[in-house]
């Protein structure tokens, strides 16, 4: 997984890119972080940049009704070897409660 900075498409965002165990590379924008435990956990939402996986077109903002449902995934960020953030999958504990640190912000918002 590297991570990029894109600020061309996403201005302030921060892009990561992921490439699974077939090689297919997706493309996810860092919308939050949240310490559970002294650990740093990013949630990412699916970019699909210019929105060619759906049959119409796009413009800027596109607020669409088609079944472009994003993929969200929290993910574990260390710091690697070379001193730069990678981001992992969490344990199933450590899921379960940045899930919980998640929902409780969720609930204060209200």
């Amino acid at each position: 997984m590297a991570d990029m900075r894109n600020d061309e498409f996403l201005e302030d965002d921060v892009l990561i890119e992921m490439t699974d165990e077939d090689g297919n590379v997706f493309y996810y924008v860092e919308e939050m972080i949240i310490p559970v435990d002294g650990v740093n956990f990013a949630l990412l939402v699916e970019w699909h940049g210019d929105h060619d996986h759906c049959d119409h077109e796009h413009g800027d903002g596109c607020g669409c009704d088609c079944d472009c449902d994003d993929d969200v995934i929290i993910a574990k960020i260390v710091t690697g070897a070379d001193g730069q953030d990678e981001y992992i999958e969490p344990t199933d504990e450590e899921f379960e409660k940045v899930q919980a640190a998640y929902e409780k912000l969720l609930d204060e918002e209200e």
